[in-house]
């Protein structure tokens, strides 16, 4: 990666929630399923894109494609905090940091991950969290220093994620986007 830090980027889709009959995952956006169009952006800055299945891991996983890294959780009733959690114990020991985002989030831009990938590569080492806002809403991908991941490692899994984002406020920085996808 020639000398540019290695980012993991994470997709959760190992939720219960099914509409019509088939996981969010597979729904339809522009033409692409959410799990295809969101590794596709996110692989443009990622290295490893890693996906956490659970419920319906066998309907989705042939949508994935090979660029990917597939990781299950082994009890998705946990709740989306144990997906990332199962994530961040296969992410490498060289990324410097990760983002994640919920495989229901499909519309952000490529232009907007990497504005933001470049925001998280020149913040400020104090920096923890770069988060996108979007008229004051915030909303994913959200990027996280790797020395984070050991907060979301140490939670209990019936704990919520936002916890330790919330824990972290003035170690945010908060990019404003003009990309309604990140909502």
């Amino acid at each position: 990666s020639n000398g540019v830090a290695v980012i993991g980027g994470i997709i959760l889709a190992a939720g219960a929630s099914s509409r019509m009959g088939s996981p969010k995952a597979l729904l339809d956006y522009r033409g692409e399923m959410f799990i295809e169009r969101l590794v596709r952006v996110l692989s443009g800055v990622c290295d490893p894109v890693i996906v956490a299945l659970g419920y319906h891991a066998d309907a989705i996983r042939p949508a994935i494609g090979r660029t990917a890294t597939i990781v299950t959780n082994p009890a998705p009733e946990r709740g989306q905090l144990s997906s990332l959690q199962t994530a961040l114990a296969a992410l490498p020991a060289e990324a410097r940091g990760f983002l994640f985002t919920p495989v229901d989030s499909p519309a952000v831009e490529l232009a907007t991950v990497e504005l933001l990938a470049g925001e998280f590569r020149r913040r400020d080492p104090s920096t923890l969290f770069v988060i996108p806002r979007y008229r004051g809403q915030r909303g994913h991908p959200v990027f996280a220093a790797r020395a984070i991941a050991d907060e979301f490692l140490a939670l209990p899994s019936t704990g919520q994620a936002r916890e330790v984002v919330h824990g972290h406020v003035p170690e945010t920085a908060y990019i404003d986007v003009e990309d309604p996808g990140i909502l």
